[in-house]
């Protein structure tokens, strides 16, 4: 596994199970992130072990968002059967899908800042596999999806449930407070495909496991997921699907939230008012 990712000061990173180079030593044509996801996609990411630098390990640096600039954030809501079960919800035929704001987006240790009580007073946390799309593309068919997935993250998507429990379409609202989105502190990229659906989803919270599943039992798989809304919008180099949540579990202040997903990492963040 590779990993894409950025200092807390903003520096771009090449990182492997070795640790982190600056990511233009291992490569001087690639100045930023977001040019690197084009070559994530396509396999060509260089070696940490080829740059001229000494790796430094992960404990020893203070990560920001692995990319300086977001592209569209598409949430997927009621992805596990089991999930729509516990929302008194019917399972969806096709995806269900909706933007949250780049504004939304907190790097990997937040915090989660809860919104004023009179706003909502009922706020979940959701752990989440995220996809990183690499490439621009339009109408993909299900067999050309990895050639324009850069890589993986793990997130922590956060509900103003009592917000949407009033009115469905109040869902741009509930989800759309600032540091709504936890991300992790670097894209893994594999070098080969991941057998996804073998992988499980843990939210976490006060190292509590409320919730988990696996990729498997998702109603609509990560690649199905990047097929179908390439024929809705097309997709561009930054762009992220958070492929929906084995769980929620209400958080309140002073409480600790970790999204865990098995092979890819995880990310965490402390809740505050």
């Amino acid at each position: 596994m590779k990993y894409l990712a950025r200092t807390l000061e903003g520096r771009p990173l090449l990182g492997s199970e070795d640790g982190f180079v600056p990511l233009s030593a291992a490569d001087p044509d690639l100045t930023t992130a977001i040019e690197a996801l084009s070559r994530a996609a396509d396999g060509g990411l260089p070696d940490v072990a080829d740059a001229p630098a000494e790796p430094v390990d992960r404990e020893s640096i203070q990560f920001g968002p692995p990319l300086a600039e977001f592209g569209k954030l598409w949430g997927i809501g009621l992805n596990y059967a089991e999930h729509a079960g516990d929302l008194d919800e019917a399972r969806p035929d096709a995806p269900a899908s909706f933007f949250k704001p780049t504004s939304a987006i907190t790097g990997p240790g937040g915090p989660i800042r809860l919104p004023p009580v009179e706003r909502t007073d009922r706020v979940t946390a959701e752990a989440e596999l995220a996809v990183v799309i690499g490439r621009t593309c339009r109408d993909l068919d299900d067999g050309a999806v990895d050639d324009v997935i850069a890589g993986y993250l793990p997130v922590l998507d956060m509900t103003a449930e009592d917000v949407l429990q009033r009115n469905p379409r109040f869902l741009t609202r509930a989800k759309s407070f600032d540091s709504f989105l936890v991300v992790g502190s670097a894209i893994a990229v594999p070098e080969t495909p991941l057998a996804l659906e073998e992988l499980s989803v843990k939210t976490v919270v006060n190292e509590r496991v409320v919730a988990e599943n696996r990729i498997e039992n998702m109603l609509f798989p990560p690649r199905e997921l990047v097929a179908f809304h390439s024929g809705v919008a097309t997709l561009e180099p930054g762009d992220v699907f958070s492929t929906g949540t084995p769980g929620a579990e209400p958080i309140e202040p002073g409480d600790h939230a970790r999204a865990a997903v098995e092979t890819i990492g995880s990310v965490e963040a402390p809740v505050v008012r």
